[in-house]
């Protein structure tokens, strides 16, 4: 399957995450959708790794996978990021993104 449009897609064994990062919230959280992107709130600092690891450990927990299999793809040192996660299917992501926003 190719990429599609919208913050969740299918991609050959997973899922493609289309994420906006807000750092130094008070917790860890999906808030809703920004700019076509899944917008989560993360209780850590841009500092020396600290969000990125703490996107990977919150994400890893909500759709019940190891951390190993998510990856980082694009957006390292930035806010809007690109991850992809093995084990998962696109129905199940789609779903706890929409129990989780409302």
């Amino acid at each position: 399957m190719t990429p599609g449009p919208g913050p969740i897609s299918a991609v050959p064994g997973g899922i493609r995450l289309q994420i906006q990062v807000q750092p130094r919230a008070s917790r860890s959280e999906i808030a809703g959708l920004h700019d076509g992107r899944i917008r989560i709130r993360l209780a850590a600092p841009p500092v020396d790794g600290a969000a990125n690891d703490e996107l990977i450990r919150f994400l890893a927990g909500e759709l019940g996978i190891s951390k190993a299999a998510l990856r980082i793809h694009s957006g390292l040192s930035g806010r809007r990021k690109t991850l992809y996660a093995t084990g998962v299917t696109l129905a199940s992501a789609r779903a706890l993104l929409e129990a989780e926003t409302g």
